[in-house]
């Protein structure tokens, strides 16, 4: 999850309704303080386990190499850190070198210490932050990823020209995120499913379906895919790439620091 504060009188979406930026920043820290327990079992309800393979080919899009200081936005508890902690380690076996450096960042603190409650791999690295105001240098980092987390920010461009500065010159822009179904049919049934059965999957087992129908509000505000790839490229990116995921239920946004 992130977020980050806003100047006053600027609206942002949360789900369906339009909220002042800082309200939203607020609203969304409770929704993320909420579901942080049982944040990953959640995960696994609502898309049957899907989410582990859109997570292993976000991943292996990244490639993350021996030696790279990586930053994973919204990190949450952990998921992608842990891919591409093992991934670099395993890429070092190989190839040697240096020891990679994996980041975690989250504007959330439960969803900090429910990933450090879970354990981390040696190159992880664990902190509160804002994806709107990095604390890190300029040039700083070989790859950012977010995933998951880009819909919840007050300002989206925002949270890209912060990802463009922290990259390195040839760093790696990395997003996944839930996206526009290509097809009509895979359309309609994921709409049925994420209204109807997703909010009450989170009353049942979280005893909190408000926050889950705001996640699946967010996703339906979320710009599609070719919207949300202009974006990338109007901050800085070069060579944007889209790869659809389940049909465009998730995609995922690649680009360069050029």
């Amino acid at each position: 999850m992130t977020d980050a504060s806003a100047s006053s009188g600027k609206t942002s979406p949360f789900g369906f309704r339009d909220v002042d930026a800082k309200e939203k920043v607020r609203m969304v820290r409770g929704v993320f303080d909420s579901v942080a327990s049982n944040y990953d079992l959640m995960n696994d309800l609502m898309s049957a386990g899907v989410h582990r393979l859109w997570k292993d080919a976000a991943a292996a899009k990244l490639n993350p190499r021996p030696g790279e200081t990586i930053l994973d936005v919204a990190g949450g508890t952990g998921d992608m850190a842990r891919r591409y902690s093992k991934m670099a380690r395993a890429a070092q076996l190989r190839l040697g070198g240096a020891d990679a450096s994996v980041i975690v960042l989250d504007y959330n603190a439960e969803m900090i210490l429910a990933g450090v409650a879970k354990g981390g791999e040696p190159e992880m690295s664990w902190t509160v932050g804002d994806a709107m105001a990095l604390p890190l240098p300029d040039a700083s980092v070989d790859a950012y990823s977010i995933s998951f987390g880009i819909r919840n920010v007050a300002d989206v461009p925002a949270a890209l020209a912060e990802a463009r500065r922290v990259l390195k010159p040839g760093g790696r822009f990395l997003c996944l995120e839930f996206s526009r179904p290509t097809a009509g049919a895979i359309r309609a049934a994921y709409d049925a499913w994420s209204f109807h059965a997703i909010p009450r999957i989170g009353g049942w087992v979280a005893g909190d379906k408000d926050s889950y129908q705001y996640l699946v509000e967010s996703i339906r505000r979320f710009p599609d895919q070719q919207t949300f790839k202009a974006m990338i490229e109007t901050a800085g990116f070069s060579r944007v790439s889209v790869t659809n995921l389940s049909g465009g239920v998730a995609a995922i946004h690649h680009g360069w620091a050029i």
